[in-house]
């Protein structure tokens, strides 16, 4: 089976097409190569897939006919990925919501200063 299409099959990705860009773009590799969308997958293969900056390491079990529901998942592959991959995509989510909420809006005039002081070096102050 076409990495592509076990990638779709196995609900890693929501459609071959994602699964084919993905392979275009360098995400996806098996056994360490970069591979093609045209790639043949085979059981005892390692995927390695990278989605949402969470690197994914992922087994072949067995190759299953086609799409296969949730439940049906953990038959034809086995999830390595280590524990500490999620965390650190943990992290960045709360990185990113400590300093304003999504939806606030535009920055204050306050804001603004804040960051023209933060971004600014000593050289670019004494210019002006």
């Amino acid at each position: 089976m076409r990495i592509d299409k076990y990638l779709w099959a196995v609900r890693y990705l929501k459609t071959r097409n994602m699964a084919t860009q993905a392979c275009k773009k360098g995400a996806v590799r098996v056994n360490g190569d970069i591979v093609k969308p045209a790639r043949d997958v085979y059981p005892g293969d390692v995927i390695s897939l990278r989605k949402n900056q969470v690197n994914y390491q992922i087994e072949v079990l067995n190759i299953p006919d086609s799409r296969v529901g949730a439940k049906l998942v953990d038959i034809y592959r086995k999830d390595t990925t280590p524990k500490e991959a999620f965390e650190t995509n943990e992290m960045l989510q709360y990185a990113k919501t400590y300093y304003r909420k999504k939806g606030v809006g535009r920055p204050t005039k306050k804001d603004r200063r804040d960051l023209d002081d933060f971004t600014d070096t000593a050289e670019d102050k004494n210019d002006v």
